[in-house]
């Protein structure tokens, strides 16, 4: 019985921690869902022929400022690692992008 209460105080306890931790970075959220909704619809040529095409192309104005803002705020970058790194990897190991 006791851990039956135990999980019950637990689990609204970890939902808001993370309804609280999301609410952090709202510019992240918003990078991360595109990006792996990119990843997620697209086809593997899609995704062959964009890499080919993004050689020397500089980032756009807002990917800077979201790459600067990674960059001087560590933790904002492991959130964003942590976001985006099963999806776009589990996509590109489909498309045979990595080993």
């Amino acid at each position: 019985m006791n851990k039956h209460l135990m999980w019950f105080a637990t689990v609204p306890a970890l939902l808001f921690a993370n309804v609280a931790h999301a609410q952090q970075y709202p510019m992240l959220d918003n990078v991360a869902n595109r990006l792996v909704q990119k990843y997620q619809q697209s086809s593997c040529e899609q995704l062959f022929q964009e890499r080919a095409a993004k050689k020397g192309v500089p980032p756009s104005p807002g990917e800077q400022k979201v790459i600067q803002a990674m960059r001087s705020d560590p933790q904002m970058r492991a959130e964003f690692i942590n976001r985006i790194a099963a999806p776009i990897a589990n996509k590109m190991f489909e498309c045979g992008m990595i080993p």
